[in-house]
């Protein structure tokens, strides 16, 4: 219970953090006495909790954007330019949820397995840090979430699944894939965060449910994950909340650094046999 519980302050603290919260949990979950990657199903598991945090975060935003979708459905209705701005989003982000649906049912059973490597984790630490730090230094501070377009949302949907390599990072891949586009660092990171609950959940869910049934080959027992699915939650809001506020100011320059540092030391702790991949 103690380290399912410390994995959830870990998950808590990470998803929203352009560095991996996949990277993360497989990293420290071999550090740990067990030395056990926790899985797919632990991580898809807690991020229901991160997401819960968000819903609660944006619950302003996400009301008003599925109110403006609904009403958009009765083509007699009158949109405000607001909402109709509204019903957009609510559209783009079912477009761009398509691709990382599409490619998790695909790739399932590659994804849970091969490549929770910690070769790989480590090479796309490095690789996407690189990525988010020159995209990020070069992007135009232009754009505004309300200016996001179909192509747009379609491209942020390819960037999102990305994530479902682990170390590649759900916020970083779409935060990059927005500076590249032109939008600023505040609306790349709030599309982000919304873009993530539709598959987050939908992911989220549909491990819970196999872990209910098959629960034979878990590393935690459900009691011991819903406790870190909840402990996700309360630390998650709290970085969303400092998040948000730093990055008014910011750039992502010290999570570059960070993902950067951490991918070369596990490559030599890799390359020593000081962590087994």
């Amino acid at each position: 219970m103690l380290s399912a519980i410390f994995l959830g302050i870990v998950q808590g603290l990470t998803e929203f953090l352009p560095i991996s919260s996949n990277a993360h949990l497989a990293i420290i979950g071999k550090l740990m006495p067990s030395a056990e990657d926790p899985g797919a199903a632990f991580v898809a598991i807690t991020q229901i909790g991160t997401e819960l945090a968000v819903l609660l975060y944006f619950r302003k935003d996400i009301f008003s954007i599925i109110t403006a979708w609904l009403k958009s459905l009765n083509r007699k209705a009158h949109l405000t330019h607001h909402e109709r701005s509204d019903a957009k989003l609510a559209w783009l982000i079912a477009i761009g949820t398509l691709p990382i649906v599409i490619l998790g049912y695909l790739g399932q059973s590659y994804i849970e397995n091969e490549l929770r490597s910690l070769w790989i984790i480590a090479a796309t630490l490095i690789i996407f840090g690189f990525l988010l730090g020159f995209l990020d230094y070069m992007g135009r501070n232009e754009r505004t979430i309300d200016q996001l377009t179909p192509g747009h949302g379609i491209l942020y949907g390819f960037a999102q699944s990305l994530a479902l390599i682990p170390g590649v990072s759900r916020s970083g891949a779409t935060i990059a894939m927005g500076r590249f586009l032109g939008y600023r660092r505040e609306s790349a990171l709030r599309y982000s965060f919304l873009l993530a609950l539709p598959a987050v959940f939908g992911s989220g869910f549909y491990q819970l449910k196999k872990a209910i049934s098959d629960p034979g080959d878990q590393v935690f027992t459900m009691p011991e994950t819903l406790t870190a699915t909840l402990v996700a939650f309360l630390v998650g809001y709290s970085v969303i909340a400092w998040l948000m506020r730093y990055i008014s100011t910011k750039s992502f320059t010290p999570f570059v650094i960070y993902r950067i540092v951490l991918g070369v030391a596990l490559l030599i702790a890799l390359s020593t046999g000081a962590i087994s991949a």
